[in-house]
């Protein structure tokens, strides 16, 4: 199925903007950056069940330098999560001049190079560098869904998280 990618990626920086300062999505940075593009654009993408995994299936290692508007930017972060240690990775949303959406303990905006510097929770390792995964790649293979019977996007983020994971305290 063939998108628009710009207004996709419009819709998905709008959707991600409006979630600026919300905690809901502390531990969920998969989940937010997906919900911004399947949300507003009724569609359902495919990626890892965690960051790192999508990073690794998107080859996000192999694009490097500023990301484009609308990557997906990828970082190794490894920590204990849901009752395992990992690296469970971080990822963000690209929003231009190198700036990054993204979900830490708030929805907040940091330049690309940053992240790295940015305090996670206690015997977590700092987020490394990983590379990014256009908008193009990000959306193929995607299919129309709606969302509306899923309700708040983070109610059910947390949902599948505990679905996939169990309900072991998050970390991050």
């Amino acid at each position: 199925m063939e998108h628009d990618v710009p207004t996709c990626t419009e819709n998905a920086i709008a959707w991600a903007r409006r979630h600026l300062g919300a905690t809901s999505y502390a531990s969920r940075c998969l989940a937010f950056v997906e919900d911004a593009y399947e949300r507003p654009n009724h569609l359902e993408i495919f990626g890892g069940d965690f960051a790192a995994e999508s990073a690794g299936l998107y080859a996000a290692q192999d694009n490097g330098g500023v990301p484009p508007v609308g990557a997906f930017v990828f970082y190794d972060y490894s920590g204990e999560m849901l009752g395992r240690a990992r690296n469970w990775g971080h990822v963000g949303l690209c929003v231009g001049d190198g700036l990054v959406i993204h979900a830490w303990s708030d929805v907040r905006i940091d330049h690309y190079l940053e992240v790295p510097g940015l305090a996670g929770p206690p015997g977590w390792d700092a987020p490394r560098w990983t590379g990014w995964t256009s908008a193009q790649r990000i959306l193929q293979g995607c299919r129309p869904k709606d969302w509306t019977p899923e309700g708040d996007a983070a109610t059910a983020a947390r949902r599948m998280q505990a679905a996939r994971f169990g309900e072991g305290t998050a970390g991050t």
